[in-house]
């Protein structure tokens, strides 16, 4: 490790910084099959919090921080058989009560030491948030694209290709986007508890006034949707198969605008950066939807980055010979959404908790 540039974790807007110890792989808890943090050898942290301004409440027997943290990520706090709380306690010389099982509530950190105490914090945010980023996905940051004339244009494109295209290896009607369900995927969101939605939710109202309103400074977004393409290399074997934007100068200020939401969204430690950019993309053909209708559109693999289970491909070579250059329609970006993955609305599209409206 460069001593210089050791790595950093981001809880919130505070930033910690963990050195490396011998013995240890830059300080980081591994999970194992079982999600269980694997043992440390005693004195494998050495954690120094670069922000200071934790708030500690004095008691008639020392100090007390309170975490709110939602009760899915109790269990990694605990441990096996609360092996992992136990020493937690035990090398921060704290005492952490931690709410009962099935129930919601602050874990208190409480102890005789301030050191002990922020030590003993920012072990357990980082093991939170190692813990969030192998959770599924609760929420996604969309773009609805589900106006009149991009709707008839897929249910046109869905039937032509059906008629032109029977007999493609993989090729059948379940693997078609749900037309009321066509979105845009800026990053998705662990939001376990109604704090956590609460936040994301002012936090994409701070993106109206702070980046759409500079960046698109009252413009409309047209966007023309047209083009296909795919996430492999080989037509003959496809998994994905999308619809393209095109829009020039509208298209790159909605590639700004998203761009920057992820920066806001990433520094909150509300999403994990996937790309360096936001790859503006329409599923319209999908191999998971098979056996998930749910129809979201994510490009990686497994959150947890294990392999993705196996799944029938498409041969989308005649498609895309065919039907190459579709055009869907134009649409009117007006609004971007905290969409729920598993709940639909009342108009067939995903179940928002929140919506900015744009010009």
């Amino acid at each position: 490790m460069d001593v210089l540039r050791p790595p950093v974790v981001w809880i919130g807007d505070r930033c910690y910084r963990k050195t490396a110890v011998e013995g240890t792989e830059g300080g980081d808890p591994e999970f194992d099959e079982e999600n269980e943090y694997n043992d440390m050898d005693e004195g494998g942290w050495n954690d120094e919090v670069c922000d200071p301004f934790t708030k500690l409440e004095e008691t008639d027997s020392g100090y007390r921080v309170l975490l709110s943290i939602p009760s899915p990520y109790f269990k990694f706090i605990i441990g096996k058989k609360g092996e992992m709380k136990n020493r937690l306690e035990k090398e921060t010389k704290t005492q952490i009560k931690i709410p009962k099982q099935g129930q919601e509530g602050d874990i208190v950190i409480q102890g005789h030491d301030k050191k002990g105490i922020f030590s003993a914090k920012t072990r357990i945010e980082v093991m939170v948030d190692s813990a969030r980023h192998k959770q599924p996905f609760t929420h996604f940051l969309s773009i609805p694209i589900v106006s009149e004339a991009v709707i008839g244009g897929f249910e046109d494109f869905k039937t032509d290709v059906l008629r032109e295209c029977d007999g493609a290896r993989g090729l059948d009607a379940t693997i078609f986007q749900n037309p009321k369900k066509l979105h845009l995927t800026i990053g998705t969101l662990v939001l376990l508890s109604d704090r956590e939605i609460h936040r994301a939710t002012s936090l994409l109202q701070q993106c109206l006034e702070d980046l759409v309103e500079p960046i698109l400074k009252d413009k409309k977004l047209r966007l023309d949707v047209q083009g296909l393409e795919y996430m492999n290399d080989d037509p003959n074997a496809v998994d994905v198969l999308y619809a393209k934007l095109l829009g020039d100068q509208d298209l790159d200020r909605l590639q700004s605008l998203v761009d920057r939401m992820v920066d806001k969204f990433t520094s909150a430690n509300l999403m994990q950066r996937e790309y360096e950019r936001v790859k503006l993309h329409i599923t319209v053909m999908n191999t998971l939807m098979r056996k998930d209708p749910t129809g979201v559109s994510v490009t990686r693999s497994r959150q947890d980055g294990k392999p993705a289970k196996d799944r029938e491909s498409f041969d989308a070579a005649s498609i895309m010979r065919k039907f190459g250059d579709y055009k869907f329609g134009t649409h009117h970006i007006d609004s971007v959404h905290i969409s729920s993955r598993s709940a639909v609305g009342a108009s067939g599209y995903y179940q928002s908790v929140a919506f900015i409206q744009l010009p």
